[in-house]
Formats: structure tokens, sequence, C-alpha cells
């Protein structure tokens, strides 16, 4: 899992230096730089993929650095992998610009076994790429460090109109893992149905506790084209009936994709999600949030959230708040803790504290 973060440079932060733990779940007003944060993780992964230049140019240079251009000229980024048994894999970069305003990578660096202070002991460092080298080199400490970065996944499943690739039908053989649009939603949980039943009986009566008109799935491939499948499901009040997933509520889709997400067997080892309780009824949050309590046992999760529901299920020390602090001008982060809220705490959940305001910068006002 991911350790220790740094971002220099990007976007909204100035500057920050955190702490990562299992559970992550990031609130603060609209605004604040919650989503600047998870759009770090998408800078990462487009390094990554050697798809820097093609993001730069999608979001545009000034949009990507503090400030814009005039104010900020380099961009750093570093994760630091506990790897379990007291080791570590580390890695970061540092973009810059062009005497023409584009970006190029001016030092890229993959560490093992470093220290939070240094970028050079313990580090092997490239200089002067337009993309990632990470490939190129076949070393015990790349070859860790590309699983690391390889799972840093954002899922998103917002997009639940008609035309959603989430309500549509999928290639059967797209199953090897869920992708993160939940596009390949259908031929996944079949996978799990035929190889893991006890699972997938696990993730079905889950959805089934808060939309009980679910009587259960079918997950079958297409009779007239069998490369395809869909998702499909009877009606609790009516056994001959057979729906597909244009029928599901915008919620009760979500919830499926979560729940699929969040109790698969293998998940990804860092699963990052914006606001997954969108379109979610009160109930299902509880339910999510302990799916996100279980699933911190394999995964590290980390969740932008603004409902106040779905933090009170969580302890203080899950919870980092984010704020805009006029005074730095900046994106600030603040990890709350137990004693600091104790007393506030004996009568309130996290919910109430934030919807007061009496949350303000991780720090509570006096009682």
């Amino acid at each position: 899992m991911i350790g220790y973060i740094e971002i220099e440079g990007f976007k909204s932060i100035k500057k920050m230096e955190m702490e990562l733990k299992s559970i992550n779940i990031l609130i603060g007003s609209n605004g604040s730089g919650k989503s600047n944060f998870i759009s770090f993780f998408k800078l990462i992964n487009a390094i990554f993929n050697k798809r820097l230049q093609k993001f730069v140019l999608e979001e545009k240079v000034d949009n990507l650095l503090y400030f814009g251009r005039k104010t900020t000229k380099n961009l750093f980024g570093k994760l630091i992998f506990d790897s379990g048994k007291g080791n570590n894999n580390a890695y970061y970069f540092q973009l810059e610009q062009t005497v023409n305003g584009e970006i190029y990578i001016e030092r890229e660096g993959s560490g093992y076994n470093v220290n939070r202070e240094s970028e050079s002991s313990n580090y092997f460092i490239d200089y002067n790429l337009l993309e990632s080298n990470i490939f190129k080199y076949s070393s015990f400490r790349n070859n860790y460090l590309r699983k690391h970065l390889k799972n840093l996944q954002i899922f998103h499943f917002h997009d639940t109109s008609s035309t959603s690739l989430l309500r549509r039908e999928c290639d059967l053989n797209d199953n090897l893992y869920l992708k993160q649009d939940g596009r390949n939603l259908p031929a996944f949980l079949y996978i799990l149905k035929i190889k893991h039943p006890k699972v997938f009986n696990r993730i079905e009566k889950t959805i089934q506790s808060v939309a009980p008109y679910i009587d259960k799935f079918i997950l079958e491939p297409n009779r007239l084209n069998e490369k395809e499948i869909e998702l499909r499901w009877i009606d609790y009040g009516d056994p001959e009936s057979n729906f597909s997933a244009y029928q599901l509520s915008d919620g009760t889709l979500r919830f499926i994709a979560l729940a699929t997400l969040l109790m698969q067997p293998e998940p990804p080892a860092v699963i990052i999600i914006d606001e997954p309780e969108l379109g979610l009824h009160p109930f299902a949050i509880g339910k999510l949030a302990g799916m996100i309590q279980s699933a911190s046992g394999k995964s590290q999760i980390i969740a932008a959230t603004q409902s106040p529901g779905l933090i009170s299920n969580f302890s203080p020390e899950d919870i980092i708040v984010i704020d805009k602090s006029e005074e730095q001008k900046q994106t600030v982060f603040n990890r709350l803790n137990s004693e600091s809220l104790n007393i506030w705490l004996q009568e309130f959940t996290l919910g109430d504290l934030w919807e007061r305001n009496i949350i303000n910068s991780a720090q509570p006002f006096t009682k």
C-alpha cells in the first residue's frame, strides 16, 4: 500500500506531505481540492502508461500547474510503497516546462528502502524524458515498482445514463479484472459466479439487502451471440420475469458495481473512488461503509465523499479533512484524531460534526 505521498505544484496543491493508512476518507467543501488530489493519481497513471504528453495536451499545462505556468515552473510527486517486512519501494518524478511551455520529465527516480528526505540515496534516476522509463529496465526494484503503480486504479461508476457502458452487454471473456468504469461488469460477475460461487452469493445477497426486489441475477452468455453477456435479473414478485440492466435504478446499478469491486476475492492493492455514495439510499450508504471496512483488510482505500452519513461509520483516524487555506493560498490536508474529538463524539457522530461545521480544517472548535 502507499505509505507516504508528497505533491508539489499540482493544481490547487502548492505543497503537501502525508502518510496514508488502510482507510483514507477525504472530506471537504466543494472546491476545496478533493478532486485535485484524486486527479493526481490520474497523472501517475498517465505517466506509468506512457501517456504523459497526451494527458498534458488534454488537461492543459496551465490547469495542471499550481496557479499556472507563470507561477509554477515544475511539478513534483513522490510515492513510497510499504512492501512489508520493513521494506519499501519508491517512485518520484519532477516535471519541467520547456521554453515553449510544454512539459517533460526532468527527473524520474525508482528507489528501494529509501528515506523520505532524500531523492538520491538508494535511487536509480533518469533525466530529460518525454515519457517514463519505468518499463525500460527489468531490475527487481522496477519490477516491484511496476506492480505497485499498476494497482493505482481510480474507479468511477457515475455514468448510469441510458447510453452508459455500465448498462450494456460486453465481451464474455473480458473478465480478467473489473474495469474502472464498470464496462465489463456482467462478464466479471459471471466469472465470479463460475469460479467463486460463495463470493458471488455474498455479493448477490448484499445487493438484495438494499434492492429486495431483485430475486436473483441472470448471468448467461447471449443465446444469439455466445461471445457476449449482459446483466439481467428476476423480479422478486414475478419468477417468470427477465429484466435487463436498463430497468435498474441509477443508485442500484452503482451499488451493484461497488459491491462487486469491494467484495471480489482478489481486489486491487489500492482502490481509489470519487464520491462512491452518489445516488445511494442512506441504508445503502451504511452497507457501503461496511464493505469499505471489510475490503480494507486486503486493499488500501482512498475515497473522496460529500456524505455525512458515510463518514459517521468510520473512526476519526480514517478521515482526512481537505480545506482551502486563504492564508497559504492552497489546499491543506489534515487527518482527524480521536483525542481532540473525544468530548464531541460522546454526543455527536462525525457526520453531525461536519454538518454543523464543528470540524474545521481538522481542528474542532472548543466546546
